[in-house]
């Protein structure tokens, strides 16, 4: 059986590599990656798609990249931080508590109590949404000061418009006795799963792709957008205008808008769910800078809604092959709504001029001057908002591909805000279905 795998992402190659077919997988741009793609120049290294590292309580999932790596990959200690009112609070937040001045530990802990009792007690009634979950979990204190501005920040969008369906496994609930550690100046570890981390010593995240891309040599096309998807005899034709593949089966990696483009055909029904679906894009300001090293963080995360960028990566942390010898890299990331056109059309020298004006005055950067390299880059799909209306819209739009026996894997076929290793898990499922079925 011949098996056509749309897009040439982290999912796409993983499932390439795990199926026992004749496979190609088509990748509309000249290297293959989607997110996990990284950019070297100049004698840095930076990923394009934001802060990639890899860590997992899927240890089947992690041992794949891993094993696919070899020995190009280093294991480090995660050393993230929330810059709170000129403090480095300890990640997550919660985590820290004694990090913060008298006054917010107190509102901190009390708000969290508070929320620890009326839950035990069951006097809460099941939050409606994102921002009631908030203060439910964690308390007005952390609420306030942390958590909704920084996913206000971060998604673009109202946290009481977001529904809590996708939480539980993203944003894990605190024991109680870790809180009240932290407020006391105790030292307790939140998420110990993510506490070391791996990632590539050479090419960035990238390294991962190009691995994948080795193991299964020449099944890739890339320069193939697909324009056109249709069955016919029983067999599926794919075509980007000029050239036409055909195979028994297709699996679908690549967004579901350009999907439902290609398919063409698409009932109004479906059509009107696919516009009610959500995300935001993502720009990344990349600065290499003339200091050997700038702190030990692994990353920054900045709920301030006065600084532009949300989180910080420092990317010569991660690897000292990131940037050349005494010299150092920060990667900024920038959230973009889809509807802010004034942002995503800046000039990107606007953009880096602001970025660094930002860091300066924070005291991350030393001097503006010390910036040697910059480049910004656009990602047009980066995350996934879960309104209320997500699920009713994806089910509709699932259930059409479905039905046209189109098979989805990956974070924007599937549409849902899935990390490398989750992406990895999916790739694995889909495979593993195929491979029985033939």
């Amino acid at each position: 059986m011949k098996i056509g795998i749309l897009g040439g992402g982290l999912t796409g190659l993983t499932l390439a590599n795990l199926l026992h077919h004749d496979v190609e997988v088509l990748e509309k741009e000249p290297e293959c990656g989607g997110l996990c793609r990284s950019l070297s120049e100049q004698g840095f290294t930076f990923d394009y798609g934001g802060c990639h590292i890899l860590f997992s309580k899927d240890e089947p999932a992690l041992n794949f990249i891993l094993t696919a790596l070899g020995e190009n990959k280093a294991r480090n200690r995660r050393n993230n931080k929330v810059l709170y009112e000129g403090r480095y609070i300890k990640y997550p937040f919660e985590n820290d508590l004694g990090g913060l001045s008298p006054q917010d530990n107190f509102d901190c802990l009390y708000g969290f109590i508070q929320a620890w009792l009326a839950r035990n007690h069951g006097e809460l009634a099941p939050p409606r949404n994102f921002r009631e979950w908030c203060y439910q979990t964690f308390g007005q204190g952390i609420a306030d000061k942390y958590l909704i501005p920084y996913n206000e920040k971060i998604w673009k969008f109202p946290t009481e418009g977001l529904s809590v369906n996708w939480v539980q496994d993203r944003v894990p609930q605190p024991p109680v006795e870790d809180v009240i550690k932290s407020a006391l100046g105790i030292q307790t570890e939140g998420y110990t799963h993510q506490l070391h981390y791996y990632y590539p010593r050479q090419g960035g995240i990238q390294a991962v792709i190009r691995s994948l891309e080795r193991l299964i040599q020449d099944g890739v096309v890339t320069g193939f957008e697909v324009r056109k998807v249709a069955s016919a005899n029983g067999r599926w034709q794919v075509s980007d205008g000029r050239n036409l593949r055909t195979y028994d089966r297709i699996v679908s990696t690549i967004p579901l808008f350009d999907l439902a483009r290609a398919v063409g055909d698409v009932p109004e029904q479906v059509k009107e769910a696919l516009a009610g679906l959500r995300y935001n894009r993502l720009i990344t300001v990349l600065l290499g800078v003339d200091r050997p090293r700038l702190n030990d963080f692994t990353a920054l995360y900045i709920p301030d809604p006065g600084v532009l960028p949300h989180r910080l990566g420092f990317l010569s942390n991660f690897s000292l092959h990131n940037a050349p010898e005494g010299k150092s890299s920060v990667l900024a990331e920038i959230t973009c709504a889809l509807d802010d056109s004034e942002l995503w059309s800046a000039p990107n020298d606007k953009l880096i001029a602001r970025v660094t004006n930002d860091l300066t005055r924070l005291g991350i950067l030393p001097d503006a001057r010390t910036v040697c390299y910059s480049i910004v880059t656009r990602s047009e799909y980066a995350y996934v908002i879960y309104d209320h209306a997500y699920h009713q819209n994806l089910k509709l739009v699932k259930d059409f591909f479905r039905s046209q026996g189109i098979v989805l894997a990956g974070r924007f076929a599937e549409f849902e805000y899935l990390n490398m290793d989750a992406c990895v898990r999916r790739a694995m499922v889909t495979a593993e279905a195929l491979n029985r079925d033939a």
